[in-house]
């Protein structure tokens, strides 16, 4: 692993500090680019506005209309944790500006039985609903569901669809849903300055638009306000791992500031709950690592009904009962995800074995007992563990091979596949995704022809740099700065996708080190000589003993044990 120092612009990290920045975070900040205070505003007034956003004013007409004339409107969800989180903000926002309750519900697909997407499928399952709705809105999906929207409008539905994602490409060219109005900020010709938006970030801002819409028509005495669905949009941006630009970073502060005041939804305090995190010291990591994983749980392996259902109660006990309900199939998802790994890591093993100790340009795993639900984990954790570009595939109910790929920075992912698919047309069923992420499903049963397909892309894009695993980090810590005041001012800062936590690199001395847990090493260090401070630490998953003098890149954590607060630093990577 080569360990490589952020550059800090000086000039920005001095007029930062002039603006109030205190010198550390300023010298982040502007290794992180940002170059002006106003970026840290994270005030609501600061958010961009929603008329950037391409076809915003024919969606809001469209909801207008329908609540106005009290029409049936069902949310086609999505069964991840973005998904989840935009259809719980649609319903619970178009309630705030005036639909009756009786007139909305909610459909989401079976990712085992339906795939993702709005597919003629869920268009059917709308349609068979106890109402029988009269307008379709998408949430996290619709982009690509070109055959979907055509079936769904010639059963007399509208549709409208609200996204995130890239657009289908036909024949190498961008094709659009034709549906009565499309939100999304990567369709061509939006001009809208973010286009990391979330699929729930997409879904808010079509709530700001229809709110300005029927205020226009007179429809409010006093204006709803809708700052209070914030948390769920904190919770389903930092749990689709998009970028954090200012604008994002500016709806997540606000969703971690009612997380912390307590003014969350039931269902994302119960979630903190059941997660043994305390929502009033609630940071990003806590979206990402605790409460996300724990809805997505619900769509891997059972039913997003569950997800959306505690994100939907307003009844305390109730959220609750689903919170554990949730946590328990996590349990079960972590399970199954250490069996496939222990899978999935030995072929990986052999591939590196066969390419002479370095992994190939690319990675493909298939076994007969993976479960379709998990293979994007999995395929995330061989990422990380090689610098590759990886997919894992299993087999699905309908007997399929459907896979799931995560990628490195310099591969796009979709972009790949969209090749793949024109070398061989008879390959893919279908594919979609962004950058970083991707899913397909083969047409053909050969995972080897798609392995091989996969591994010739990367190698005519990827170069050895690009292959060499490379870790960024924030320089040495300050002298005296490991105190827990620093690690809280740290941890109230919104970090994530594209704006990375802080990183710290030293030399250290090893005085000790010792197995715990069979599988991390916990490790005693001083900095700076014989007289430097003593520095407890630990490196998760990492087995194998370290030299005696070493560099270390490591993040600040806070411990608290019977009232003592104490600094540990979290190893992420290390160098001779």
């Amino acid at each position: 692993m080569k360990l490589v120092q952020r550059d800090v612009p000086p000039r920005t990290a001095w007029a930062l500090e002039q603006a109030g920045v205190p010198p550390l975070l300023a010298r982040l900040y502007a290794a992180r680019g940002v170059v002006a205070p106003a970026e840290l505003d994270d005030g609501l007034a600061q958010l961009l506005p929603p008329e950037g956003l391409k076809g915003i004013d024919a969606a809001a007409l469209l909801l207008a209309d329908a609540i106005e004339q009290g029409r049936q409107i069902c949310v086609v969800a999505d069964y991840d944790c973005d998904g989840a989180t935009a259809c719980s903000v649609m319903l619970r926002g178009l309630k705030l500006l005036g639909a009756r309750p009786d007139r909305l519900g909610y459909v989401v697909p079976d990712r085992a039985i339906h795939g993702y997407g709005l597919t003629p499928a869920i268009v059917d399952l709308a349609l068979a609903q106890p109402k029988r709705p009269e307008l379709l809105v998408t949430v996290d999906n619709g982009i690509a569901s070109l055959a979907g929207v055509l079936h769904a409008r010639a059963q007399g539905l509208q549709v409208l669809v609200t996204d995130h994602h890239l657009p289908a490409l036909v024949d190498g060219r961008v094709q659009l849903p034709e549906a009565d109005a499309l939100v999304n900020p990567n369709q061509p010709g939006c001009p809208f300055a973010s286009k990391a938006l979330a699929g729930v970030g997409v879904a808010f801002y079509v709530l700001l638009a229809l709110r300005r819409e029927l205020r226009a028509r007179g429809a409010f005495a006093e204006q709803p306000r809708l700052d209070g669905l914030l948390d769920l949009v904190a919770l389903g941006t930092v749990a689709d791992v998009v970028k954090l630009d200012a604008n994002n970073r500016r709806l997540v502060a606000q969703g971690l500031k009612r997380m912390r005041s307590g003014r969350a939804q039931p269902g994302i305090l119960a979630l903190f709950s059941a997660a043994g995190r305390d929502a009033s010291k609630a940071q990003g990591f806590d979206l990402g690592f605790a409460l996300g994983p724990r809805i997505n749980a619900a769509g891997r392996l059972a039913d997003m009904t569950l997800g959306i259902e505690c994100l939907l109660t307003d009844d305390p006990e109730r959220a609750l009962d689903l919170a554990r309900q949730l946590d328990a199939i996590n349990r079960e998802r972590r399970e199954i995800e250490a069996g496939m790994r222990v899978e999935a890591e030995a072929r990986v093993d052999e591939l590196v074995a066969q390419f002479g100790g370095e992994p190939p340009a690319a990675l493909c795993v298939f076994h007969e007992d993976f479960h379709e639900g998990v293979v994007g984990i999995v395929a995330s954790r061989i990422k990380d563990r090689c610098h590759r570009p990886s997919f894992v595939f299993a087999r699905g109910a309908d007997g399929l091979f459907k896979g799931s790929g995560r990628s490195i920075p310099g591969f796009h992912l979709r972009d790949a596949l969209d090749l793949i698919t024109k070398r061989e047309p008879d390959l893919l069923a279908k594919f979609g995704g962004h950058a970083m992420a991707a899913g397909a499903t083969l047409r053909d049963a050969s995972i080897d022809r798609f392995d091989a397909a996969l591994r010739r892309v990367a190698e005519e894009w990827l170069n050895s740099e690009q292959l060499a695993r490379t870790l960024q980090h924030d320089g040495p810590l300050p002298p005296g700065a490991a105190t827990p005041a620093t690690t809280r001012m740290l941890d109230e800062q919104v970090w994530g996708q594209g704006f990375e936590a802080p990183l710290f690199c030293d030399r250290f001395e090893l005085i000790s080190q010792r197995l715990v847990g069979e599988k991390h090493l916990k490790l005693r260090l001083r900095a700076g000589g014989a007289g430097g401070e003593l520095r407890d630490a630990i490196w998760f998953g990492r087995t194998e003993h370290l030299p005696d003098q070493v560099t270390l890149a490591y993040r600040l954590s806070l411990n608290e044990w019977q009232g003592q607060q104490k600094v540990e630093y979290v190893i992420e990577g290390a160098s001779a």
